[in-house]
């Protein structure tokens, strides 16, 4: 299947999936977001993948969402429609049958750090920062971030990050634990890819109850 957003490519017995919208410094669409649950489905089954690796290339991870797309929103109901396409794309992440790593470079913001949560581990390189900018603009983080980060990194650090929307550097979500891995810059999708070939490893149903 070919895709208008995202890259996909073999990596031993792992699916690497890029998000591939450098015009917009990989603004997650709606298109973006069908094309992901797509990919991500069609990796599930395959008894030839292991692991799934999301990246968004070597410069940024993700800018947030398209806001051509969020400006449309005009109506409650459209509201509920729009954030349930972010609800179903993030619960297909988490909820795959795979290991699925996110691998972090430069900026990883708003939507960006709606999705990468998702994922079950987050490789972070040294130029990645990260921030929730919703309250900037007097709107809400509403695909799942409110709850996912109070979780990863505790009540205090997530509503420091919600309330000032100052980036966090790498340094700092590597010792509140929003990234599990810190590499230098440009090694975050080699970094994810060290990892994956030791849980090629083990058995897959282990990995995935």
């Amino acid at each position: 299947m070919t895709y208008e957003t995202l890259r996909v490519d073999r990596y031993g017995l792992a699916c690497v999936i890029t998000l591939h919208r450098p015009d917009k410094r990989n603004a997650i669409s709606v298109l973006t977001m069908y094309e992901l649950i797509a990919a991500l489905k069609s990796a599930e089954p395959a008894q030839h993948t292991r692991e799934v690796i999301i990246t968004g290339g070597p410069e940024f991870f993700a800018s947030g969402a398209d806001l051509n797309g969020a400006l449309k929103v005009k109506t409650a109901s459209q509201g509920t429609e729009y954030f349930k396409r972010w609800h179903r794309l993030n619960s297909t992440v988490e909820e795959i049958d795979k290991p699925v790593i996110a691998a972090i470079e430069g900026f990883c913001i708003t939507g960006g750090l709606e999705l990468a949560p998702t994922c079950d581990l987050q490789v972070g390189a040294e130029s990645s920062s990260y921030a929730i900018t919703s309250s900037r603009i007097g709107t809400v983080a509403g695909a799942g971030s409110t709850q996912r980060l109070l979780r990863i990194v505790g009540t205090a650090q997530a509503l420091d990050m919600l309330f000032a929307v100052d980036p966090v550097d790498s340094a700092q979500a590597y010792r509140i634990g929003l990234i599990n891995r810190l590499k230098p810059k440009d090694g975050a999708l080699d970094g994810a890819k060290a990892m994956i070939s030791v849980y090629a490893q083990r058995p897959p149903s282990a990995l995935r109850w």
